[in-house]
């Protein structure tokens, strides 16, 4: 159960599609140029195909585990190889120099992301939770604070996690409990319960720094009285070393239908006279704050979801190159032969491919988008990336996980038989992906968010602009001349429409009818993600075929544009119908007596 990392497809993305050029002429990324792209990517290839993978079945044999004490540990070998993760400086890859990091882009990080979650979803959990607490202690910790945390934080050393969820409140934050009472010190007693929280205890960092959504005593009801703290496990003391254990503790881990090697905990604040919480920045402005973790986390998981389906991809391929089965239908082998031949089987290995491949171009598209808004020395510039950025989110996020389910199924489908047996391996990646379209916002949510936020708000105009841009690659695909690129121009064409006809409908109806609207929010996503990544497929066709590139790599050039063209006829044909359905279906969701069902 081998994992190769497709370094040529994720520099292709950095250096065409990204444009990685461009990035390193903004001040401070003068030296993450393609060559730091290439050298960074490869050393983390090594360490995730030799190191990290090979603990992926490991993991979901023998999962972590919780014993009296309230201690809980990991898989054997996480503990060190996360040693050697952090020892390598992959924690700090894409944080700021001033705290130790590397400062990297996240065109550069997004792509070791992938790496590590296809090695080892599970693994990957701890990283990706600590990344999201240095996202909201960099926006609004204050100077102590970071002084105190953010260091450790960054150099792996310490680890960190996000306490939204109790038992009443899933979704819901407006239902938090959890309660935050003031001490004359100025710190703040924490009493309450969280669940699902992931690496909430583990044996592999000495620190866990929680970071904890609770309302302080006489608060506002609802989302305007909820402020964030931390609650680290250990106390830490002015010169930085660790105190005394503070009351938070695990009571339990669940067991998990996937990512069974990350422990998901049940944490309990306050059992023992009230853990010591300090509050981030100011009373009441939590979610506001949680939310620069989250969106953190919601591109994470997005990658999450490219990373797990390249894995099942890889697999697949394998196992079609090798099992032997029946003989072609075109009879050109002499008698059974590997079951690649087949036809269905191509056009299963070509649904993963596409699909992968899209999903993979578009969070590498964002990433840049989201490089320039934070780093872009223009501010109007910075402007245009934030709202570019903002609305891919949503498409990442849900577009790719929903993607992931389809290829980590079909993947289990190339096995046949096999696949359904758990020794073959495939069936963890289909067990792993259901998750990530529900952690961070379910697909429902990301589809909220892109109706209510993305594109009701400012009246479809940022939807607009994308579609424009759209239709100029179109031009472009039709004025290269080429029967492939035409065809795609002749897809995206049609996709573009359908699409500003639902835009149209989302806009103008979300206030009047928000039931008819909503009724098709999910399908609007999936079909803005299918084509936003069909979008970046006929740029990436239009670069693979410049004679540049095929001087380059003319194999890899040829297969990138069949795999767009597959996109193309396969994938982003579907989007027509998708827009009947919301345009014309929405009554029939909501039309049934509720006694009915």
């Amino acid at each position: 159960m081998s994992y190769t990392a497709p370094l040529k497809d994720m520099l292709f993305n950095i250096e065409h599609l990204a444009r990685i050029d461009q990035i390193a002429q903004i001040p401070g990324f003068e030296d993450a140029g393609l060559e730091t792209a290439q050298a960074v990517l490869e050393e983390c290839g090594k360490l995730n195909t030799e190191v990290i993978a090979p603990l992926n079945w490991e993991g979901d044999k023998n999962p972590s585990f919780h014993h009296s004490g309230n201690q809980v540990t990991t898989t054997p070998g996480f503990k060190e190889a996360y040693k050697q993760f952090t020892q390598g400086g992959w924690q700090s890859l894409q944080h700021p120099a001033e705290f130790g990091g590397q400062g990297l882009p996240k065109t550069i990080g997004a792509a070791c992301g992938e790496m590590l979650n296809s090695a080892n979803m599970s693994f990957a959990l701890c990283p990706m939770l600590t990344d999201g607490a240095i996202e909201a202690l960099l926006t609004a910790g204050s100077d102590d604070m970071k002084a105190k945390y953010l260091e450790k934080l960054i150099s792996g050393e310490w680890t960190g996690t996000m306490n939204l969820t109790e038992p009443q409140a899933g979704s819901d934050l407006a239902a938090v409990r959890t309660r935050a009472e003031p001490q004359p010190d100025g710190t703040y007693k924490i009493f309450g319960t969280k669940i699902y929280i992931t690496y909430g205890e583990h044996d592999m960092a000495e620190n866990i720094v929680h970071l904890v959504l609770a309302r302080v005593q006489g608060a506002p009801e609802g989302v305007k009285g909820i402020s964030l703290f931390v609650v680290p496990k250990f106390m830490v003391k002015a010169d930085g070393s660790l105190g005394e254990r503070n009351d938070v503790h695990c009571v339990s881990i669940e067991h998990k239908m996937g990512i069974k090697a990350s422990p998901t905990a049940v944490l309990q604040f306050g059992d023992h006279g009230g853990g010591v919480g300090f509050l981030v920045g100011q009373e009441n402005r939590g979610l506001e704050y949680m939310f620069i973790m989250m969106n953190a986390a919601r591109y994470a998981v997005g990658v999450q979801g490219i990373a797990i389906a390249e894995r099942a991809y890889q697999k697949a391929v394998q196992y079609a190159r090798d099992r032997v089965q029946s003989r072609p239908v075109d009879g050109s082998l002499p008698g059974a032969g590997p079951i690649i031949h087949h036809p269905d089987v191509r056009r299963m290995l070509m649904t993963m491919r596409a699909y992968t491949e899209g999903c993979r171009s578009l969070a590498a598209v964002a990433a840049a988008a989201y490089d320039a808004a934070h780093h872009h020395p223009d501010a109007e510039v910075r402007k245009q990336n934030q709202s570019f950025y903002e609305f891919m989110v949503p498409l990442v996020k849900g577009y790719s996980t929903e993607m992931s389910l389809e290829v980590t199924s079909l993947g289990v489908q190339v096995h046949g038989g096999m696949g359904f047996i758990e020794e073959t391996g495939c069936a963890q990646y289909y067990r792993d992906a259901k998750i990530l379209t529900i952690y961070e916002g379910t697909t429902a949510i990301q589809a909220n968010d892109l109706v209510g936020r993305k594109t009701s708000r400012d009246g479809g105009q940022t939807a607009k602009a994308l579609a424009d841009q759209v239709a100029q690659t179109e031009a472009q695909l039709v004025a290269s001349g080429n029967a492939d690129a035409q065809a795609m121009a002749k897809r995206l064409k049609a996709a573009r429409e359908a699409f500003v006809d639902v835009v149209n409908f989302v806009a103008g109806n979300t206030k009047a009818k928000p039931n008819d609207v909503f009724a098709g929010s999910v399908p609007y996503l999936m079909l803005t993600g299918n084509l936003m990544a069909g979008w970046q497929m006929g740029r990436a066709l239009l670069v693979a075929l410049s004679p540049e590139a095929q001087a380059q790599d003319a194999a890899f050039m040829a297969s990138k544009v069949t795999t767009a063209r597959f996109y193309a006829d396969h994938i982003l044909s579907k989007v027509p119908g998708i827009r009947d359905s919301i345009v014309e279906g929405a009554g029939s969701v909501t039309e049934l007596a509720l006694d009915a069902f």
